[in-house]
């Protein structure tokens, strides 16, 4: 089992598809169309490979949850990458900069970027294989 998609409503679908295509090259538009949801106009696509994908809808309204709050709500999602200087040096060449670091860890390099629509993207390179490692509070 995996997760195979993660759904998305968004205020721009196009600013959304510039930060991810510079994280995921190797991604490209699966589908997309145009729709309606509970009486309001919707572009969606799905961008991503043959086995995962990210869902995205437009038309969104209000602003993201604020991330340093409390509310209820999607704190981060991440992604698994064999090579984050790589990824790190796409996002900022198209314009995006780190949020926040992660934790000094032996076992793991992360990153964190905020994309155009608020949401918090983690971005980690393992550098082992031993579970407990790879999971430590270090």
């Amino acid at each position: 089992m995996y997760l195979e998609h993660v759904n998305l409503v968004v205020s721009n679908v196009d600013e959304m598809l510039h930060f991810y295509k510079a994280a995921f090259p190797h991604w490209s538009i699966r589908s997309e169309g145009r729709g309606d949801w509970h009486g309001k106009p919707r572009k969606w696509l799905h961008f991503g490979d043959d086995r995962q994908y990210l869902a995205l809808s437009d038309n969104g309204e209000q602003p993201n949850r604020n991330l340093t709050g409390h509310q209820v709500g999607l704190a981060h999602f991440a992604y698994v990458t064999s090579n984050i200087a790589a990824v790190i040096s796409r996002l900022e060449n198209a314009g995006y900069s780190i949020a926040k670091p992660g934790a000094d860890n032996p076992f793991r390099k992360n990153v964190y970027f905020i994309d155009p629509a608020g949401f918090e993207v983690e971005f980690v390179e393992y550098l082992s294989d031993i579970p407990c490692e790879r999971n430590n509070d270090l």
